[in-house]
């Protein structure tokens, strides 16, 4: 990653815990100044981060810069009452900032005359359905517009919105489960690096109680009721504080 500033690296101390969280007090007392040494005390940080991100077809100074957006964020918003290192507050925000710039730079382009043909294939469905009475087909559509039946469901499904991880598919024992709890995930390479260490970071958050609960339910495949023997407490109780632990985990990761 020689793109990414090695001058600026070099020259950047890396700032321990208890540095960081002096800097951060001084910092909320007023002290603007101690911005910057926060920000270059943890660029090696923003560095290993975008590392990971090397694949995305982006130029490394330029994710190392959105990654850096984040690392500023994140010592705008930490609180040393939230009792965890400031690197484990800091990696879920970086992480996020270079996924929103990677989703919002257009990794789904979707084009012009595409979106101008689905324009027309959306007018021409309403027309045709009212003048049939039902749902028209992709040949009628596409007889309609004079069209392939091959541009008219491209047209469509450049178009369709993604659905999201976090969409509600069905309840399993009381609990709401979501789509991203269905997706069987292959060997993700440098992606799942990401995802473990940012859940490696977040995980230490959690008392060993909830560790247990999660590894147990979601690494282990245990129903509630397992875990709740092994815990010597009630289903009812380990599904409310499952709930519980996904929502704080969820919050920190988005």
């Amino acid at each position: 990653m020689d793109a990414i500033s090695a001058k600026k690296l070099a020259s950047s101390p890396v700032l321990n815990e208890e540095d960081t969280q002096a800097l951060i007090r001084r910092l909320r007392a007023g002290e603007t100044d101690v911005q910057d040494r926060l920000l270059a005390g943890h660029l090696r940080l923003v560095y290993s981060i975008v590392a990971r991100f090397l694949n995305s077809g982006h130029e490394p100074e330029d994710l190392f810069q959105i990654g850096s957006i984040g690392l500023l964020k994140a010592i705008k918003k930490f609180d040393v009452s939230y009792n965890v290192k400031f690197s484990t507050y800091a990696v879920p925000l970086i992480i996020g900032e270079i996924r929103r710039f990677l989703r919002d730079d257009g990794l789904i382009k979707v084009s012009r005359s595409i979106k101008e043909t689905a324009v027309k294939v959306r007018r021409a469905t309403d027309l045709l359905r009212r003048q049939l009475d039902r749902e028209p087909r992709i040949s009628e559509v596409a007889e309609h517009l004079e069209l392939s039946e091959e541009d008219v469901v491209e047209a469509l499904e450049a178009l369709r919105t993604p659905a999201s991880l976090e969409e509600k598919v069905f309840q399993d024992d009381g609990n709401p489960v979501y789509l991203v709890d269905r997706v069987k995930q292959e060997d993700s390479g440098e992606e799942g690096l990401v995802e473990g260490l940012a859940l490696r970071q977040i995980m230490k958050t959690l008392s060993l109680r909830e560790q247990h609960i999660i590894t147990a339910r979601y690494f282990e495949n245990k129903t509630q009721t397992q875990v709740a023997e092994e815990l010597g407490v009630s289903q009812v109780q380990i599904s409310r504080l499952e709930k519980s632990i996904l929502t704080r985990l969820r919050e920190m990761l988005l």
